[in-house]
């Protein structure tokens, strides 16, 4: 029996007899003459092995001699070179091909390793190198414990820079909790029981193989055994090794067995177990040379997994059940109904690392930048603007078409997409308009967090805000009250003895020419000028901010106490989002440039006209109708973020229509006129007017655009189809009706597919103005090419403000005009497409930070606190229990 299946005896972990330690073949350079290695003569690997000297006179009294192997060992040494050789140079040439897609990218082996046993550094080190692969070692003493293990596991699990781990840990600290704690996916040894599940199932292809294993049964198929119905005795290997042992030689057709090497039936009878024979037995050296090479190979299959991770793919993304009901319960009813998803389940889901969140409560996260990083070789996305016609006082939907149109298509056509729309401001919440989390079955949930705090940015920035306007006053009356000598004391102390300046004051220092680090080297003159920022308190743009509504607040008084010293002044509040530090946040693409950007800020001109800056003080979703909203996307935010739309999806209403066909007046709070509840086909085809006038004004910029009809109940089949077909004649890519407020995302599928066709096609983007033009000029073209008016007209203290902003070096700043967005014109009751007016231009402002101009158009004022009206959402807020 034994003839015909012939035993294969491996020899693993077998106890190792005394003497000088056995070492495995070193690396290097082993060319002479430029011929006999890898790579090129490159890091090749030195033909060399220090033999046991003592092997063979370190057996006891009596045991059998070792049969003659030398011809076998040479053979099976000159297989193993070979084939690590051309794993290696394998393994460089596919990394090669991979950094041809990303140059930058470059993988990197972690090794935990317990105590000093440095067998194997070397090696490790060597091949990576000569791959083309990094790798980082972290060293731990050798009695640390089963915990210490595991904490430096799961740091390299998160650590995104890192694409394999191996541990080099003493035999007997190999448990299950160790192994388990390996990220499947970084586990290159395959020792986990999610890698060894699927390799024993027969998913080969997406699992890591021990590399000893295959190393094992590559040098036996490399050195001519035949596998194939051979009966296999596996002895001295355990665990993982011992399964996939196993695993791997049945798949080779082999029956297997497994011992332990103090198995009393082997004792003895060893010498019946002979390489002479019919068997081989791969020495130690060997196994461990080519699994180092085969744990780089795995290496490589790690990154290129990982780098297929980053591109493009579709999520795995479960999908809430949603079941619609008829009638449409209330926004809230719908929203308090459904349980979202866990927040970090949804980030794992959409391919979000651990560490690139930061999770409020259970259904909120921020996300960090550090993203942006892993993700910068990863091509862009399509780029979907959601604009709307200019809107009813009661608004048309933008947010529920964008909400409707995203879970059409992630959900419905299986498209990766994401809603970005902006943190509700407090103030529409509690008035009027409501909420901004979109409506009916297509809304953020949960809609109270949405609306009321989120993760409390706009707090934040009201605070911020507030900080800087206090400090502009408090600045003035200390300038006012005190001599030159002690304001400069006051701002560079001495601490401990010891008086310097501060990173912000020494760039101020810069800015105002005086080239000195010394505090006590400034002539008195440097420090008057140092101290002093001779604010023109008729000068302040800056003002302090709320987040609620409160028309009281418009116009103030400040410094009223006598401890303010007659330094009162007139001032306003503004609502919280209109505070340029929201503006700079927006727009900021790093902590760095978000620094840099509020730095800049101007509040005010000191008396001679310079602009005096924030660094200065401190020295211790598109909204609205395209008319707005579309146009400042498009000439700011594209221009700072570099990316280019690629569809803009225009929200109609059949009500807002008939309003500009010359419909009764809507107003909030009071019911609808018959002609906005009953079909009125010729109010409908008067007002469309304002729909081709927006689908012109997007095609100003090149951008496709697919009308979105949100459809209310009272709409008729003939209006939809009428407002759908005009919209094609004005030059949309398609119109279609929109169901989502009450179906949810099947009702935008056709909105869906009709975005992902548009969004196909070439884009032929482009700015509507040159930003170094000069303001006047800009002001202008955005009035007559967007707004259609015949010219402007500008106050005199609008034409005062552009001089000064043109002196101090700001003309070349994109515009952005603060106008009613209630009429292509000045005046919001005039409705349709106004024509031949002069467009007002009452003031112009500055947000250097954030980086643009805004010019106020006619009697609007924009960044006042807005006005609560009798019945509003306020009024109908209940306590929490």
């Amino acid at each position: 029996m034994s003839a015909r299946l012939p035993i294969v005896l491996l020899r693993l972990a077998r106890p190792q007899p005394p003497g000088p330690p056995r070492r495995l073949p070193s690396l290097c350079r082993a060319s002479s003459g430029g011929g006999g290695g890898c790579g090129g003569g490159e890091g090749l690997l030195r033909q060399q092995r220090l033999r046991d000297t003592q092997a063979g006179s370190s057996q006891g009294p009596g045991s059998p001699a070792p049969p003659a192997r030398d011809s076998i060992v040479r053979s099976d040494y000159v297989v193993s070179l070979s084939h690590c050789r051309e794993v290696i140079q394998n393994s460089k040439e596919v990394l090669s091909l991979l950094q041809e897609k990303t140059p930058t990218f470059k993988p990197v082996l972690a090794i935990i390793q317990a105590g000093d046993d440095n067998l194997m550094q070397e090696v490790n080190q060597n091949l990576a190198e000569e791959a083309g692969l990094n790798i980082t070692h972290i060293c731990l003493p050798a009695e640390s414990g089963e915990d210490e293990i595991i904490d430096e596991i799961l740091k390299i699990n998160e650590d995104t820079r890192v694409h394999g781990l191996a541990l080099q840990i003493a035999e007997t600290s190999f448990s299950n909790k160790i192994l388990n704690a390996l990220k499947p996916e970084k586990d290159v040894d395959g020792l986990t029981d999610v890698n060894l599940g699927k390799l024993v199932r027969g998913d080969a292809h997406e699992c890591f193989i021990s590399p000893v294993a295959r190393a094992v049964i590559e040098l036996l198929e490399k050195s001519g055994v035949s596998l194939d119905g051979k009966k296999i005795l596996v002895i001295g290997a355990h665990g993982s090794l011992e399964a996939t042992l196993q695993c791997l030689f049945q798949r080779k057709g082999s029956m297997t067995m497994s011992s332990q090497w103090k198995t009393p039936q082997l004792q003895g009878k060893a010498a019946c177990v002979s390489p002479g024979v019919h068997g081989i037995s791969p020495i130690a050296e060997d196994v461990s040379l080519l699994a180092a090479a085969l744990r780089i190979q795995n290496m490589v299959s790690s990154g290129r997994r990982w780098l297929r991770e980053q591109q493009h793919r579709r999520w795995r993304l479960h999908c809430l059940k949603l079941q619609p009901l008829s009638p449409v319960p209330s926004d809230i009813e719908i929203s308090r109904a459904q349980t979202p998803k866990a927040v970090e389940i949804l980030a794992k889901e959409i391919g979000l690392l651990a560490d690139e969140i930061e999770i409020y409560g259970k259904s909120k996260a921020k996300v960090r930048l550090s993203l942006l990083e892993r993700l910068k070789d990863q091509a862009d996305g399509k780029y979907v603007l959601v604009a709307g016609i200019t809107p009813t006082p009661l608004g048309e939907g933008k947010s529920t078409v964008t909400i409707g149109l995203v879970q059409a298509l992630t959900a419905h056509l299986n498209v990766n997409s994401f809603a970005c729309l902006r943190q509700p401001s407090q103030g529409p919440t509690f008035g009027v308009k409501g909420g901004a989390a979109g409506g009916g079955y297509a809304q953020v949930i949960p809609m109270e967090e949405f609306n009321l705090h989120l993760t409390g940015d706009i707090h934040a920035i009201t605070a911020a805000n507030n900080l800087l306007a206090a400090a502009i006053d408090a600045r003035i009356l200390h300038e006012n009250t005190q001599t030159d000598k002690a304001l400069y004391n006051r701002l560079v102390p001495s601490v401990n003895g010891v008086r310097e300046f501060s990173k912000i004051q020494l760039a101020r220092l810069k800015k105002l020419g005086i080239n000195k680090t010394d505090p006590s080297a400034l002539t008195e003159e440097e420090m008057r000028k140092f101290a002093r920022l001779d604010i023109d308190p008729s000068t302040i743009t800056w003002q302090r901010v709320v987040d609620t509504n409160d028309r009281f607040l418009r116009k103030i008084t400040v410094g009223q106490a006598n401890t303010e010293k007659g330094c009162s002044r007139q001032a306003q509040f503004d609502i919280a989002v209109a505070s340029e530090i929201m503006a700079v946040l927006a727009l900021t693409d790093s902590l760095s440039d978000m620094k840099e950007r509020l730095g800049r800020m101007v509040v005010a001109s000191d008396r001679n006209g310079q602009p005096v800056t924030a660094d200065d003080l401190v020295l211790t979703e598109a909204g609205f109708g395209a008319d707005i909203g579309m146009e400042k996307f498009f000439n700011i935010k594209c221009r700072a973020s570099g990316l280019v739309p690629s569809v803009v999806v225009l929200v109609a209403t059949v009500r807002a229509l008939k309003m500009h066909g010359g419909g009764p007046s809507v107003t909030a709070g009071v019911p609808l006129k018959k002609e906005y509840t009953e079909e009125n086909l010729q109010l409908v085809a008067d007002g469309c007017c304002n729909l081709e006038k927006q689908i012109q004004i997007a095609q100003l910029f090149g951008v496709p655009v697919v009308v979105a009809l949100n459809v209310f109940k009272t709409d008729t089949r003939a209006e939809i189809d009428l407002v759908c077909e005009l919209a094609k004649r004005a030059g949309a890519f398609n119109a279609v009706p929109c169901y989502h407020w009450s179906i949810g995302g099947k009702g935008s599928v056709d909105l869906a597919w009709a975005v992902r066709e548009a969004a196909s096609k070439e884009s032929r983007f482009q700015f509507l103005y040159d930003v170094q033009l000069p303001i006047v000029e800009k002001i202008r073209t955005i009035a007559q090419c967007v707004y259609g008016a015949k010219d402007i007209e500008l106050s005199p203290e609008a034409q005062s403000k552009i001089d000064r902003y043109t002196e101090q070096g700001f003309g070349n700043l994109p515009i952005c005009m603060a106008k009613t967005h209630l009429s292509l014109s000045h005046q919001p009751d005039k409705k349709g497409v106004p024509k031949g007016f002069i467009l007002p231009i009452s003031d112009v402002r500055a947000s250097i930070g954030a980086g643009f101009i805004y010019p106020l158009v006619g009697t609007h004022t924009s960044l006042f606190c807005p006005s609560l009206s009798p019945g509003v959402c306020s009024n109908s807020c209940p306590l929490s229990p």
